[in-house]
């Protein structure tokens, strides 16, 4: 817990990145297989990641709760980790993270762009390119290439967590933060958060992945 007069951050789905000053947290069943005494590392390898899980980081579920103090959370930071959430979890997502923050706490996400990536289908569409199809079902991580083969390639599918559930686009997701009861919420872009603690945790290659990602940054009214 932060000492007095010292701000609380925390991330959700943070994946691999665990630096200092943040409490890091992850769903990931790897992580918690990897956390498991002497057999745990061995049988997270079988997920198919190559490296493990920063010791700091610690597994927690934000659908479920994290296990912190509501109203104690100063900034939250979430990246590429709603879109794998159904939509009913996604919204208890959004009211854990709301009644997490203090007063005037700030919550900034990342999520892939829906329209952005339909308006590229539909270009490529219209120019007859006949992998626009394709091309929309991978980068949205929507379709699914092929069945998962054998017992390890069905461990892998249940542990990897990589399908997208629910896409979203700013106003659709605007509109999510408003009814959870966020106020000033807006687009962003990298770097414009004002906050040097966030410079830890952007990562350049996850904030465009590839394409257009939209920002939004919400607060709770003070």
């Amino acid at each position: 817990m932060a000492e007095p007069g010292q701000r609380t951050y925390v991330q959700f789905g943070a994946g691999f990145s665990a630096p200092p000053g943040w409490l890091s947290y992850d769903v990931s069943p790897t992580l918690r297989v990897q956390k498991l005494p002497l057999v745990g590392p061995a049988l997270a390898r079988l997920s198919g990641n190559a490296d493990p899980f920063p010791a700091a980081l610690r597994y927690g579920d934000i659908v479920k709760g994290l296990p912190l103090a509501l109203g104690s959370v100063d900034a939250l930071y979430a990246s590429h980790v709603l879109e794998h959430l159904a939509l009913a979890d996604m919204r208890r997502a959004l009211a854990n993270a709301f009644a997490l923050l203090r007063p005037g706490g700030v919550f900034r996400l990342i999520v892939p762009d829906l329209l952005q990536r339909a308006r590229d289908y539909v270009e490529r569409a219209e120019r007859g390119d006949a992998g626009a199809s394709h091309a929309f079902m991978r980068g949205t991580y929507l379709g699914r290439e092929a069945r998962p083969a054998g017992a390890l390639g069905r461990l892998r599918a249940i542990i990897g967590n990589s399908e997208h559930l629910w896409m979203w686009d700013y106003p659709a997701m605007a509109e999510e933060l408003k009814r959870a009861g966020f106020v000033d919420i807006r687009r962003a872009e990298m770097g414009d958060a004002g906050d040097s603690m966030f410079d830890l945790v952007e990562d350049r290659v996850r904030f465009v992945d590839g394409d257009i990602v939209e920002v939004a940054i919400a607060s709770r009214k003070p």
